[in-house]
């Protein structure tokens, strides 16, 4: 189960407070980084960063897919942030993004993160991730996530 591996329920916030792209992100680093004390906030967050500046990650329908490679990272770590007031994430004449589905990789998880990116599009194409907006509470938006594996 691929994606059980890559989320935890503690990281599954139903109820972002920021309203911009880099509040959203602060906020699940900052979840990140209370399960997973030893990962440097400034260096997720760089992480991040650097990879959207060469190419922003906001789907359609209100989704975005922010991530970016770790130094240090074994694995790949997912966090979850829904917002029903929208983000906005910077992209002009965009919808405003409702779900971040955020990656956090480790090097040398390239083939990895494609089959965890292939997971995520599929829930969004099945329009299963639109059940999270519906859900009461991060279990069972975890339940949602390992439906596809």
């Amino acid at each position: 189960m691929i994606l059980a591996d890559v989320f935890d329920e503690r990281l599954i916030k139903l109820d972002l407070e920021g309203t911009d792209k880099t509040t959203v992100f602060q906020e699940l680093v900052e979840a990140i980084a209370a399960v997973k004390p030893e990962l440097s906030r400034e260096d997720m967050l760089s992480a991040l960063h650097d990879r959207e500046a060469k190419m922003q990650t906001a789907l359609s329908g209100g989704i975005a897919v922010p991530h970016g490679y770790f130094h240090g990272l074994k694995g790949i770590i997912g966090a979850l942030g829904f917002s029903r007031d929208g983000i906005d994430y910077g992209v002009s004449e965009a919808e405003p993004v409702h779900l971040v589905v955020m990656l956090l990789l480790g090097e040398g998880e390239h083939e990895r993160h494609l089959r965890v990116l292939s997971r995520i599009l599929t829930l969004i194409e099945s329009g299963t991730l639109s059940q999270i907006k519906d859900s009461p509470n991060p279990h069972e938006v975890y339940k949602i996530l390992c439906k596809v594996g």
